[in-house]
């Protein structure tokens, strides 16, 4: 009813504006942002006039939404020069012109052909015309026009999200703000109250409350618990026309946690814990745990453990584990039956981050009694010392006692312990053991400067228990007696040149020594006794455990000395002293006149044998004679002729023998002569046949020399390539020889093929004397006559 008496008043008004238009048209048309002008031209000397333009229309409104059965009439347009006659037509043009609006074109009548939405557009801007039907030419000017969609309540208010979420702390005082909620209506704001929000609560009282205007939600109980309840579901409702009966309403949910704080402290579920411990667990193990609890979370639920006071307190530790918030009781020194058998500690669990705000509601921590018995056991024996260090000379009797190791059984009964040492330890048997009293005696001389310390491992065992034994380290040090001689550092090669001068420096030499002394080493160098004054050379004792070699006269002959002697004594400083003499070769040479250098004493042995050029001439021919003699008598070996291959009247193909036999193997290299296969003569002789007699002597093929490659793998191959391709070849089995020997070897054939057995028998008995390789020759050849045949 309301929407059809506006569309009414809206119709009434603007037709008693038509009523009214006629007489404020002049005002109206001041207005209009085109003027009709007639122009007249300059030459007529007319005067231009203005005239007023006719229209009778204003701005346009129209409701959104209309549901009537005809079309929503906007309005009219009309014009002064419209005579009624129809001589004019009415043209519209713009947005929605002809779609959304049509317009009576005789009349001036504008509709709405369509039901209109404001919130998809507001405001139309349009365009009008009227022109003359015969002349198609306006009467008026085209203007332009507005049609405004008046809103209606026609959308509910919209929250910008369906699902709120949102925490506040537990604990928080009343009007704490939560989280801020916004609805939104897409109805016209400036046009009533349809777009005038109000927010209400519907679901979550009495804890929290929103505010009507903002949307804001806050607390509304004071000290509310996430202990008693962690989340709280909040129905808020936004409604327009300002909250008023009829008005639409749109509804949200926000979910709301409350977090944690630091309000409880721990607690341990009971007062007292009971341990039990056997008295020989390793330090650091885990007795039991214990755990307090806490109804916070996260953070504000870490807490530490620790022992507040107790007997117990410098034996055991407790430990707190991060991941479960447990207490865990350790062991922090080795436990005693026999000295204490029942422990009792006070365990207390505090939180790491106490909230200042809560400290008045009391201590945030809790203690607990722990009691831990221990237990007895059958201990190993337990030496008096974690180590034992033995010093001993090295010149110590064999059989002496070094040192002593001691343990016992720390259990109540005592048992009685045997000592032994751990052979793996001491793999020579240097040293040995008393298993009764722990004495450590040596059954080998010691060397310092073989083995400067030994570490030997002691094992005492229970007698009465074997399985209880402990081991015990033993570092023995080997003292240094001086027992060694010091002697060169390294072998000299000492000379000097002919042309020296006396107290020219030719040699420093320097000593060692095995022994290690105390104080370090200090090391004296003189003549030796037999020869205090040496007449060539001059020790000098350079009093840095050095000592420089000088000459003495002046210039040395290769010719009378080539060589000379120089013995040194060489002592030490420690007790007992230890000296030994060392012998310094000099070789006399020829230097130039820096001193390097050129030759030594080979030119003066020439000299000295008292060989002149002559002799030695003859020597070298002798030589040369001889090599001769020896190349001569290798010729002549190879010049003996060879004998036939195969005299044997039976085919070489019935006489073929498997021996199964290997040769000397790649070491023996004295077995065949390869070089005999680089002969060019042998190779370029082209044999024939002599096994079976030819039927047609073939022309015999002349092959390219191969003097150039001395590749004997290729030479064969290329050799048996062309027999395979030879037509002459015959198709069976046959033996071809390929020059292996060359000619006129000195080494004789042993093959039995070419063999001189037709005429004679020969004695074979001997292959017997050859041993079990020659073994099947022998039963072959040195059988009787019947096998051989």
């Amino acid at each position: 009813m309301r929407t059809y008496y506006r569309l009414s008043l809206f119709i009434w008004t603007y037709m008693s504006h038509i009523v009214d238009a006629i007489p404020l048209q002049e005002k109206a048309n001041s207005d209009l942002p085109s003027k009709r002008v007639v122009d007249l031209t300059k030459d007529d000397g007319k005067i231009l006039h203005r005239t007023k333009r006719g229209w009778m229309w204003n701005q346009f409104f129209l409701l959104e939404e209309y549901t009537g059965t005809d079309t929503q009439y906007v309005g009219k347009l009309h014009t002064d020069q419209d005579k009624g006659d129809g001589n004019l037509k009415y043209i519209l043009t713009g947005d929605g012109a002809g779609s959304l609006f049509v317009i009576d074109e005789n009349t001036g009548d504008i509709h709405a052909a369509k039901k209109l939405d404001r919130e998809e557009k507001s405001l139309y801007i349009l365009r009008a015309k009227a022109i003359d039907r015969k002349t198609g030419r306006q009467v008026e000017p085209e203007s332009e026009f507005i049609i405004k969609i008046h809103d209606i309540n026609d959308n509910e208010p919209k929250f910008t999200k369906d699902l709120y979420t949102a925490s506040v702390p537990e604990m928080s005082g009343v009007g704490t703000s939560v989280i801020q909620v916004t609805a939104t209506d897409a109805d016209d704001a400036n046009y009533g109250n349809s777009a005038k929000v109000v927010y209400s609560i519907l679901q979550g009282q009495p804890y929290f409350s929103v505010d009507p205007e903002s949307g804001i939600i806050k607390t509304a109980l004071p000290d509310m618990s996430r202990e008693n309840k962690e989340q709280y579901q909040v129905v808020i409702q936004a409604k327009d026309m300002g909250g008023q009966m009829g008005g639409l309403s749109g509804t949200t949910t926000v979910n709301i946690t409350l977090t944690d704080v630091n309000n409880n402290p721990p607690r341990f579920p009971q007062s007292t814990y009971q341990f039990n411990s056997p008295e020989s667990v390793p330090l650091g193990t885990h007795l039991g745990r214990i755990k307090a609890n806490d109804p916070d979370v996260g953070e504000n639920a870490e807490m530490e453990y620790s022992i507040a006071e107790g007997d117990g307190a410098d034996m055991f530790d407790v430990i707190t584990d991060q991941d479960t918030q447990e207490g865990i009781i350790t062991v922090k020194q080795n436990l005693d039956f026999e000295n204490k058998m029942l422990y009792t500690l006070r365990v207390d669990a505090s939180n790491t981050h106490p909230d200042p705000r809560f400290l008045h509601l009391g201590p945030f921590k809790d203690t607990a009694v722990v009691k831990i018995a221990v237990e007895d056991v059958d201990e190993p024996p337990v030496f008096s010392k974690l180590f034992y260090l033995i010093e001993v000379d090295e010149d110590v009797k064999e059989g002496s006692i070094i040192g002593q190791v001691t343990a016992y059984d720390p259990d109540a009964m005592n048992n009685l312990i045997k000592y032994s040492i751990d052979r793996h330890t001491d793999m020579d048997r240097i040293f040995s053991i008393h298993s009764e009293n722990g004495s450590i005696f040596t059954l080998k001389p010691l060397d310092r400067e073989s083995s400067p310390w030994h570490n030997i491992t002691i094992t005492a065992t229970e007698i009465n228990n074997s399985k209880q034994s402990s081991h015990i380290p033993v570092f023995i040090r080997i003292l240094d007696i001086n027992d060694h001689a010091p002697e060169f550092a390294m072998y000299y090669e000492t000379f000097v040149c002919e042309n020296a001068k006396p107290g020219q420096l030719i040699q420093t030499v320097s000593v060692m020594d095995k022994d290690d002394p105390p104080r370090g080493h200090k090391f004296f160098f003189e003549p030796v006794p037999e020869f205090p004054l040496n007449p060539n050379f001059t020790i000098v004792d350079n009093k840095d455990n050095t000592a420089g070699i000088m000459t003495r006269k002046d210039g040395y002959s290769r010719n009378k000395m080539s060589t000379y002697l120089l013995p040194i004594l060489i002592f030490d400083n420690d007790y007992p002293i230890q000296s030994s003499t060392g012998t310094l070769t000099i070789r006399v040479c020829a230097c130039d006149h820096q001193g390097n250098m050129q030759s030594c004493n080979a030119e003066a042995l020439v000299l000295a044998a008292g060989l002149s050029t002559g002799a030695l001439i003859a020597i070298l021919l002798c030589v040369i004679i001889l090599l001769v003699l020896v190349v001569l008598f290798a010729a002549l070996k190879r010049q003996r002729k060879k004998e036939p291959l195969i005299i044997s009247k039976d085919d070489v193909r019935d006489n073929i023998v498997t021996y199964n036999d290997e040769g000397g193997g790649e070491e023996d290299t004295q077995a065949f002569d390869i070089g005999t296969l680089r002969n060019p003569e042998a190779r370029e002789d082209s044999k024939l046949r002599r096994d079976v007699m030819p039927e047609t002597i073939f022309q015999i093929r002349r092959t390219v020399p191969l003097w150039e490659n001395i590749d004997v793998q290729d030479f064969i191959h290329r050799r048996l390539k062309e027999n395979d391709s030879d037509p002459s070849a015959p198709p069976y089995d046959s033996l071809a020889t390929y020059a292996y020997e060359g000619n006129d070897s000195i080494a004789d054939s042993l093959s039995s093929l070419e063999s001189l057995t037709a005429d004679c028998n020969q004695d074979y008995d001997y292959l017997s004397d050859w041993g079990p390789r020659f073994k099947k020759l022998a039963d072959m050849y040195g059988g009787d006559d019947s096998d051989r045949d």
